[in-house]
């Protein structure tokens, strides 16, 4: 039996509720600022999340939804700055803290760095997003936690391909059968399953009724002690939240 080395984290909601009360917002605020009536609703946000990747988003929302917009000459540049924008506005919500780490994802990382396991992530999401998220929630040194952080354009396709995930392994030295991924969306578990890796789900508001059928484990949250986490789908054996010896047995 292959011995478990690695854990691959998803970012947002997966470490953290971050669409919601931060990406959605940040948009809105992107808007404004660029002097846009554009209000991206809760409701609406979770339509656009059928596409992974902040820019594609707002091609979608053009695309899709107003069809009156007199979309400029370059439309590419128009989504690029405006991303920027809400790249901007989004790291300050970070920034002050605004923003908080899931139950149970603190506790789990310590546990794995505690057990000797190779911590590494593989998200959409931008670079610095994932870095300012580690760092308003765990501080300074956490960057140094995680062996790879493989995000943003890096790769070519976004998840549902797999390429992150794959990067992430290979920066890592490590295949698929060593390794084990966290995700929350129906694209993240597309992507991971396409690298070849098992998959634990933790489901969000957003991401709920998605299809996971093929993972190890689905839970409504890590979990912890005093905050128990409800299994969705598989079983949590002996305890009411998530902990590396249940990863381990998973991955098994």
């Amino acid at each position: 039996m292959t011995e478990l080395k690695a854990l691959l984290f998803d970012v947002d909601g997966t470490l953290a509720d971050t669409e919601r009360d931060g990406h959605r917002v940040a948009f809105n605020l992107a808007f404004e600022e660029a002097g846009l009536n554009w209000d991206w609703t809760p409701e609406l946000y979770g339509k656009l999340l059928q596409v992974t990747g902040g820019k594609e988003r707002i091609r979608l929302y053009i695309e899709k939804y107003l069809e009156a917009f007199s979309a400029p000459k370059d439309l590419t540049e128009f989504i690029a700055n405006l991303h920027q924008s809400k790249t901007r506005h989004y790291l300050e919500l970070l920034q002050r803290g605004e923003i908080p780490l899931r139950p149970g994802v603190e506790r789990l990382l310590q546990e794995a760095r505690t057990a000797e396991l190779t911590l590494g992530i593989a998200t959409t999401t931008t670079p610095d997003n994932v870095t300012w998220l580690l760092k308003s929630t765990l501080g300074e040194e956490s960057l140094s936690w995680f062996d790879v952080i493989a995000a943003g354009d890096i790769v070519p396709a976004k998840k549902p391909a797999p390429d992150i995930f794959v990067y992430a392994m290979e920066e890592l030295g490590l295949s698929a059968d060593e390794c084990i991924a966290f995700e929350d969306s129906g694209n993240g578990i597309k992507s991971s399953q396409g690298a070849g890796l098992k998959t634990i789900i933790t489901v969000n508001d957003y991401t709920y009724d998605h299809d996971f059928s093929g993972a190890v484990l689905v839970l409504d949250k890590f979990g912890e002690p005093d905050q128990p986490s409800t299994a969705l789908q598989g079983k949590l054996n002996g305890k009411n939240w998530l902990d590396i010896e249940q990863i381990k047995k998973l991955a098994g």
